[in-house]
């Protein structure tokens, strides 16, 4: 009876310290992306961001979004956190919102009206038509800050 008692007890013990154990390893394979946005020209409004894990929709719409927010402007560069990710390859996706439809406002040629950028800051103009995730994508491994410049027009 109390060798029972002790093997429950063992048993209790090792499985707390199993789930314990897969709780941290998912909390360490999660991986936080710090997304700075500068060159905000206007001083309302707020930028949306998206951030996608493939070609899907990207960057118009939120096809293959894995997680998005909208921060209020309240100067020319902001920041915003994301958490939980996975390791593999993301591009992100920003508006200059001015109108708070959370989408990106463009004419019948399909020019931007509002401000916008994405990672890795490539050139997009009449000629390189809408950037391609392949262009715009990196690699997320580990806790990572990228840098996008808001552009309020095509690049000549």
């Amino acid at each position: 009876m109390i060798t029972q008692k002790i093997t429950l007890f063992n048993l209790f013990l090792l499985s707390n310290f199993v789930i314990l154990g897969l709780a941290t390893a998912n909390q360490n394979s999660a991986i936080n992306l710090t997304v700075v946005v500068n060159g905000i020209r206007h001083q309302n409004g707020q930028v949306c961001l998206r951030i996608y894990n493939n070609e899907q929709g990207f960057p118009l719409n939120d096809t293959s979004e894995v997680q998005s927010g909208c921060v209020e402007i309240q100067g020319n560069s902001l920041k915003k956190e994301f958490y939980g990710l996975q390791p593999g390859t993301y591009a992100v996706a920003v508006v200059d919102d001015q109108n708070g439809d959370y989408k990106l406002n463009r004419d019948l040629l399909g020019i931007p009206q509002e401000g916008f950028g994405v990672s890795n800051n490539p050139r997009i103009s009449v000629k390189t038509g809408i950037p391609n995730f392949k262009d715009s994508s990196f690699p997320l491994k580990k806790n990572k800050t990228i840098r996008i410049a808001m552009k309020y027009s095509l690049d000549p």
